[in-house]
This record gives structure tokens, sequence and C-alpha cells, in this order.
């Protein structure tokens, strides 16, 4: 039976950054489930549809085919054949994922993905809803959070990593802004699911959260790791 470790958490704090890592020291398969979202989202948008229309949205879902692989580099997502790994990452796909994410049946719709993904392999899984939809029986549950401030940094040198320049305060504007959307959405809202360890880490350099979650893991896990 596989092992599964679920990560929440708002944008910005850190999940896929320290899943990967965690994921990697571990052997273990690291899924980013943002990525999915973006993927769907970047559909919409190539199409020129308004990400929370609903109705123009959901006779969509069937065409669209997503794959998902684990190379050397981490994972590669794709869009049919095409490898979409870069371009789900571009600044606007993030308010695209959020709104598509909010449509129940798009959540319905990735449900058995996430789940396949998860019986298959020993696994880390981070995004919104793991701990509380995806994954509610994971063997660890952990709910990951910072001041918006110390996440709207992170997610400035980030962007700025890729290449994409954006004030600070326009950067901690739109954290906020998912933060609220990504909180009080009906379908799957964000919130630290029941059992979930919260971490806070506030001030921390990606080393220490890093060695914080891993030890974290190991402790818990002793027994089956």
């Amino acid at each position: 039976m596989s092992i599964t470790i679920a990560i929440d958490g708002p944008s910005g704090a850190g999940k896929s950054t320290i899943a990967k890592e965690v994921a990697q020291r571990l052997g273990f398969t690291y899924v980013d489930t943002g990525a999915i979202y973006r993927a769907i989202g970047l559909y919409v948008f190539r199409r020129g549809i308004d990400p929370s229309d609903e109705a123009s949205i959901l006779p969509l879902l069937p065409q669209i085919q997503i794959k998902i692989t684990q190379e050397q580099d981490g994972q590669h997502i794709f869009l049919g054949d095409e490898d979409v790994s870069a371009e789900i990452r571009r600044h606007e796909m993030s308010h695209y994922a959020s709104a598509v994410s909010a449509i129940a049946k798009v959540r319905e719709f990735l449900l058995d993905t996430q789940r396949r993904l998860a019986a298959d392999h020993n696994c880390i899984m981070d995004g919104r809803d793991i701990g509380t939809v995806v994954l509610p029986d994971a063997d660890l549950k952990i709910f990951l959070t910072a001041d918006p401030k110390d996440r709207a940094a992170r997610r400035q040198i980030q962007l700025s990593e890729k290449g994409i320049e954006m004030p600070y305060e326009q950067v901690l504007k739109d954290l906020i802004e998912r933060d609220q959307r990504d909180s009080t959405r009906e379908a799957a809202p964000l919130r630290q699911a029941p059992g979930a360890i919260l971490l806070d880490t506030t001030g921390n350099t990606k080393a220490q959260s890093v060695n914080l979650v891993e030890k974290l893991i190991r402790e818990k896990l002793a027994d089956v790791l």
C-alpha cells in the first residue's frame, strides 16, 4: 500500500518548493495539483473564455487531455501532446487556476485523476484541498502557512527568477485577493484539514522549512519509512 502525505496551504506558503524537495529526499513521487488546475486554466485562456464562466467551461472538460510525467528535473504536465509546464507558470495563469478551481464540477472532474496518482506511488501531494477532499485519509496531513507579506516577498522573487518583474505591492494585492477567493469558494474551500499539523514558515529560509517538514515526516511515519 502506498504512503500518502497531503500538504495544503495558501499561495506563497512554500508548498510546492518544500514538497518537491522533501519528496526527492524521501524517494517519493511529488504531485503538484496546482499545476493541473493551471493546465485547465490555460486551456480556457487559449479559447478566450472567462475562467468563471461555468456554462462555457463544463462542455470543454471531456475534450481536455491532461497527462503528468515525472522527469529528472521534476513533474511535467501536458495538454494533449504539448508540454505546457513552463507556460502554466505565467503570472496570469494563477488567476485562471483560482477561478476554474472554484467550479465544483471542475474539481469533481479532476478528483479521480489526483487519487489515481496517489494510489500508484508513495507520494507527497500539495494543493488547497488535499487533506480535506482529495486524500482525507492521508498518512500525514500538513497545513503550511506564513504571513502574507512574507509570502508576497517569496512570490515576487519566484516571478523575478522567471523573468517577470512585478511591484511588491501588486504581488501582495494579488495574493490577498487569491486568499479570499480560495477560502470563501463553495467548492472545497481552503482550510486546515482535521488532524493536519499546522506549520508556520514565516521568516524561515527555504532550507529551514524543507528540513522542518522532512523531520516531521520522518518522526510521524517512522514505522513505515
